[in-house]
């Protein structure tokens, strides 16, 4: 058997690439490659919690409603339903695996969030993801039959193309696995897979201000639609409305559950302005308030708004958000006394690489879930708290679709090892902190809540050169890890702004000044 060769290959260790690889490794061998330690993923840094019927007073429609509503006409109605349906399963599946979830008067605490008609989010306390996290790494590493690979970053998806075959979009093309840089031995290994899964997560560092970890770089994304996978709707980025806006925070996220508990927003004269907006309130879906919150800024021209939580329950607010509480007590401020100052943030990318309702992609072999796939159900706004959900269940499809048919493939030794001749070494690596801070500038500036022709013109410039500059660098020289970020940063760039470009209309997540109005057609943008 070649060396590095695995049943399945994992690319990604959060709640998505774990579910599938602790399910899989009951079948087969797999591995696990994650860019930096296991914790080190967006998984670990969801506060809200999942959203799943678990009560009488809810029901199944009453979520696919919800779901549908949020997506603005653009969900795959099928992808809602499965999800929804599979959902309460599959929450149960983390609690037999040990989560410990929230508690009140012996029954799940169910709380409630924007856009969401009933109280259904499975929390653990304020740090729901990191609890998940905690419990999935630890049966990970306790599995006999995975492997972990900390501090390897996936740089290339393996197909036909490395065999030298001229491969295009509408081929018929294979994953076989990937190129892997082991960061801390400084080599490149060729690992081969039966079946490949990419679980890298999303893309928040291409935006100057953003709630995700700076691993976030839509590697997965990138890698995909290098390979030639088909990429949907990448214009549909989703903007948390409320971070903290304290510099030395790194944008750290206030959850939107706080404004499910009673939180108001208020501008810097007091006022409370959602009303204004949308008779929900606070609890509008995240595209709304996040716009509401833009307009405020720009008219009065602040830095950001506030959230009070002053006439809340000091003691509920402190048991109800514990790390919110901490947080923001760090950094001087006391959220049972004082205003908590936020403003909008980068915070998931609904648009990703497109997915049947197996997990499939349309390269064979090759299956996404999580924030790197576009599944359907999101369509032009995720839901709060749907995210974790669609983890597990596109987790659990591609599980079961592809344990049906991996023990029929094998390991493909024709794919050669990485080769770095006519590389070397170079003392120009300003290039590459430089451009991925401008290119962030220009995403924030001109691809933001607010979009126009104008502006995504601009980036479109912008983006090109910075693309050029990238890859003559990365042709040149030795691979490095920020070298292969910035590559997949500007990759998940271009997207995103050749998506919105082709958008005529305002949808969701995408708000164009140019095209106010919603189109009666239904388009998906897509990128092959």
């Amino acid at each position: 058997m070649p060396k590095y060769s695995y049943d399945f290959l994992v690319i990604g260790s959060g709640i998505a690439g774990l579910s599938f690889a602790l399910k899989a490794a009951e079948h087969g061998t797999v591995a696990i490659i994650t860019k930096k330690e296991m914790m080190e993923a967006n998984t670990a840094y969801a506060q809200g919690g999942i959203a799943g019927v678990l009560n009488k007073k809810d029901s199944f429609a009453k979520h696919i409603s919800d779901t549908l509503e949020a997506g603005a006409g653009l969900c795959n109605r099928e992808a809602v339903e499965l999800v929804v349906k599979e959902g309460p399963g599959l929450i149960q599946e983390l609690i037999d695996y040990g989560v410990q979830f929230t508690h009140k008067n012996g029954e799940l605490d169910l709380g409630r969030e924007g856009g969401h008609s009933e109280n259904r989010i499975v929390h653990a306390a304020d740090a729901t993801g990191f609890e998940i996290a905690t419990v999935m790494v630890n049966q990970a590493r306790n599995h006999p039959n995975i492997e972990i690979f900390e501090h390897h970053f996936a740089m290339e998806l393996l197909t036909e193309h490395h065999l030298g075959q001229k491969v295009k979009t509408l081929d018929k093309i294979h994953c076989f696995g990937a190129y892997v840089l082991d960061e801390k031995g400084d080599q490149v290994k060729r690992m081969l897979s039966k079946v490949t899964i990419l679980a890298s997560g999303g893309a928040g560092e291409v935006y100057l201000h953003t709630t995700n970890p700076p691993v976030a770089t839509g590697d997965g994304i990138a890698m995909a639609y290098r390979a030639k996978a088909r990429i949907e709707n990448m214009e549909f980025v989703q903007f948390h409305p409320t971070s903290l806006a304290v510099p030395e925070a790194g944008s750290f996220l206030i959850s939107e559950a706080v404004r499910g508990f009673g939180g108001i927003l208020r501008n810097s004269d007091g006022e409370a302005f959602m009303e204004k907006y949308d008779d929900r309130k606070e609890l509008a879906p995240r595209d709304i308030v996040a716009r509401a919150i833009d307009d405020q800024l720009k008219k009065r021209g602040d830095d950001h708004v506030f959230l009070d939580v002053t006439h809340l329950d000091a003691e509920a607010l402190k048991e109800e958000f514990p790390t919110i509480y901490d947080t923001c007590l760090k950094y001087g401020i006391d959220i049972t006394k004082e205003l908590i100052p936020v403003v909008p943030a980068t915070h998931y990318t609904c648009g990703g690489v497109a997915t049947n309702l197996d997990g499939q992609t349309t390269i064979e072999r090759l299956f996404a879930c999580g924030e790197t796939a576009c599944t359907g159900l999101h369509g032009a706004n995720r839901l709060a708290s749907n995210s974790l959900l669609e983890s597990l269940v596109f987790a659990d499809q591609a599980f079961k679709r592809s344990v049906q048919f991996f023990k029929e493939l094998d390991f493909n030794d024709e794919i050669p090892e990485w080769d770095e001749s006519g590389t070397a070494n170079t003392e120009e690596w300003v290039l590459v902190s430089h451009n991925r801070q401008e290119l962030r500038q220009v995403m924030w500036n001109y691809v933001g809540i607010v979009r126009s022709d104008l502006r995504l013109e601009r980036a479109a410039r912008r983006t090109e050169l910075l693309y050029k500059e990238t890859e003559d660098f990365y042709h040149r020289t030795k691979v490095s890890v920020p070298l292969c970020e910035l590559r997949n940063l500007v990759c998940v760039g271009y997207l995103i702004v050749r998506s919105a470009m082709q958008r005529k209309e305002s949808r969701g997540l995408h708000y164009t000044t140019d095209y106010p109005e919603t189109s009666e057609q239904r388009i998906t943008t897509v990128i092959d």
